[in-house]
């Protein structure tokens, strides 16, 4: 058995997508392949052949990702997968090394995606971008450190006007945070609003909810009950607030449900909130994990984009086992306004791996976070700190939806 890499054809658009959900160990329905031929990009698709049979490939979406300071075209890496019957063939390395020249030929500076293992990705240089936290809080334990006085309106709405009434919060929040991606009006009725019956896992339909006050609309909320009627829990699938007092009156609703005994959120931001409402943080139990992974193709194209918090210039020694084209030495001059970037044969100030300039790039890590995991080298003394205050942000990036 041969594994080898190919553009999708015409017509093997569903031959491709039975390949790859078997590959997660999933089924393909017909609604989910008609929900999902809405968004596809069909000419960004590649498939691992063996022959004339599809044995799985891996896809990606078109995004403006938010950067500290700016937007870039990304490419969202989606449905990456493998047969259990080719696997361990290279066929994975082969599919990775044609998609980033793919995206690299598209003009697109980096590539990103959310990885089923971390460790696998990390070969192909991707590197940790965002956390994310998920929480769960007792609603018995649910009271707010100061009760305020309530603000504004709280609405359930129908779909038909949160797919009007959402997008612009959503966007509002989108410009000023680092990790958000575009969402096109398919994307939201695919993959936001939708809610076909087999994907609610038992629980209830979403729920749409809009806090507007002082006339116009500050945020909103999708959610929906599931468990058993003693132990049911008021799931948030997405929390968006563009002000303070939206984010407290959306919470307050959550808190405020009556008939449910948890509430629990997934893909929150780290620095949340709630550990600064809650009246008992320590009930508000917080798991962090990875959320977004990051790859760089183009060190010039990708750190030009973004914005910089001290004047100064470095020099990187950047190595890339993966793609070495990428790797060297490149000098970041912040001093004049727009970053230059570009190669430069003068002695570096700091030695990494792609990687960890993935780490750095949204604002999730800083150079000493990475040195205390033994994953730089400062080869001029003070570029750990030179570099902190250069790609210091003013809040941790955050990518709230899977993709």
């Amino acid at each position: 058995m041969t594994v080898h890499i190919r553009p999708l054809k015409e017509g093997e658009l569903r031959t491709w997508v039975d390949a790859v959900t078997t590959a997660f160990g999933e089924g393909s329905r017909d609604d989910d392949f008609t929900a999902f031929e809405r968004i596809a990009e069909p000419d960004r698709i590649l498939v691992a052949a063996d022959g004339d049979a599809i044995v799985g490939g891996g896809g990606a979406f078109t995004y403006r990702l938010t950067v500290p300071g700016g937007e870039i075209d990304a490419a969202g890496v989606t449905a990456v997968g493998i047969l259990p019957t080719h696997r361990r063939q290279g066929g994975l390395t082969q599919l990775m090394s044609r998609q980033l020249d793919d995206v690299s030929r598209r003009g697109e500076p980096l590539a990103i995606l959310w990885a089923s293992e971390g460790s696998i990705y990390q070969r192909f240089g991707y590197g940790l971008a965002t956390l994310e936290a998920r929480l769960e809080v007792p609603r018995a334990s649910s009271a707010f450190r100061r009760v305020a006085d309530r603000e504004g309106t709280t609405r359930i709405v129908s779909r038909e006007t949160a797919a009007a009434s959402f997008p612009p919060i959503y966007d509002s929040i989108r410009a000023t945070t680092a990790g958000f991606f575009g969402r096109s009006s398919a994307w939201w009725d695919v993959e936001v609003l939708d809610d076909p019956e087999h994907r609610r896992h038992g629980a209830g339909p979403k729920t749409f909810v809009v806090y507007e006050c002082e006339g116009s609309a500050e945020g909103y909320l999708i959610y929906r009950i599931g468990g058993e009627w003693a132990k049911r829990t008021l799931e948030v699938r997405e929390l968006m607030a563009t002000t303070p007092r939206a984010q407290r009156e959306l919470w307050r609703f959550c808190f405020g449900h009556d008939l449910i005994t948890t509430i629990s959120a997934e893909r929150q931001p780290v620095e949340h909130p709630l550990l600064l409402l809650a009246a008992e943080p320590r009930k508000l139990e917080m798991k962090v994990g990875d959320a977004l992974w990051l790859r760089i193709l183009d060190v010039p194209g990708a750190l030009s984009a973004r914005a910089y918090q001290a004047g100064d210039r470095l020099v990187l020694e950047i190595s890339d086992s993966f793609r070495s084209e990428t790797g060297g030495r490149w000098s970041i001059d912040t001093t004049g306004g727009r970053p230059r970037v570009e190669r430069t044969e003068d002695p570096a100030d700091m030695a990494l791996d792609i990687t960890d300039l993935a780490c750095l790039y949204l604002g999730a890590f800083h150079t000493t976070d990475l040195a205390l995991a033994g994953r730089t080298t400062e080869l001029t003394e003070g570029a750990r700190r030179r570099a902190d205050a250069m790609f210091r942000t003013d809040r941790q990036p955050w990518c709230p939806q899977v993709f």
